[in-house]
């Protein structure tokens, strides 16, 4: 009999207070599917583990010592594409929300919200998709406390809706796909992906990653599985 496969995925998590990877620690211990595969206390330490171990998913959170802001994000990215980045933070500012998304975060969770919103992450980002605290979400989805940063549907010619290719583009960009991932989950050329893109851009006058992500919130696109 040929031994069974195992296909959880390896965790890494990483905060400064023992106390909250002793809470995250429980919280997963007991969950099919994931398995913690290092821990660390500071900025430099998660990063030296990630290139070591490239876990599948890194639970950090992002105010450790030796983090240096968004930039560490960069340098994970940098040491391991593979691994997928979900925020376990303090921190409830919807625009720093909005800018850990646009830096590819895949889930942001409040550390004071409840332990069932860090499995739906984990399953979430498992599946392809993005997961925000519902929290942080809703401020997003209401441009938060500044009227500035709230995003407008109607492009420079009015409403003009988007077709069914400029729709799913744009859904799987703001589940964090990269051009070249869309293109192949599509069928197409990265080249027309960035095409679709731009019509759908002009459209709607969005031009960052974070504004595509809150207009898919504003649309109910995260609210079934990723195709």
């Amino acid at each position: 009999m040929s031994a069974a496969i195992d296909t959880s995925l390896k965790l890494l998590i990483a905060d400064n207070h023992p106390m909250c990877l002793r809470g995250v620690r429980a919280i997963v211990a007991n969950v099919a599917g994931y398995e913690i595969v290092q821990e660390a206390a500071s900025g430099p330490e998660a990063l030296r583990l990630i290139a070591a171990v490239r876990p599948d998913i890194a639970l950090l959170d992002i105010a450790m010592p030796g983090m240096h802001g968004l930039s560490i994000l960069r340098q994970i990215h940098a040491a391991s594409p593979e691994t997928r980045v979900i925020i376990f933070s303090g921190y409830e500012d919807s625009n720093f929300v909005r800018e850990t998304v646009a830096a590819g975060v895949r889930g942001y969770v409040l550390k004071r919200s409840a332990p069932e919103c860090l499995l739906q992450a984990l399953d979430a980002v498992r599946g392809g998709g993005l997961y925000l605290d519902p929290t942080v979400a809703a401020h997003i989805v209401t441009g938060g406390a500044s009227t500035s940063s709230r995003i407008s549907l109607r492009g420079p010619r009015g409403a003009i809706p988007l077709t069914e290719r400029e729709r799913e583009v744009f859904r799987l960009i703001a589940l964090g796909f990269t051009n070249k991932e869309v293109a192949g989950k599509l069928g197409v050329t990265a080249k027309s992906i960035e095409t679709y893109k731009s019509r759908a851009s002009e459209k709607l006058d969005i031009r960052s990653r974070a504004k595509i992500v809150q207009y898919a919130m504003l649309q109910g696109w995260f609210n079934g599985p990723p195709s």
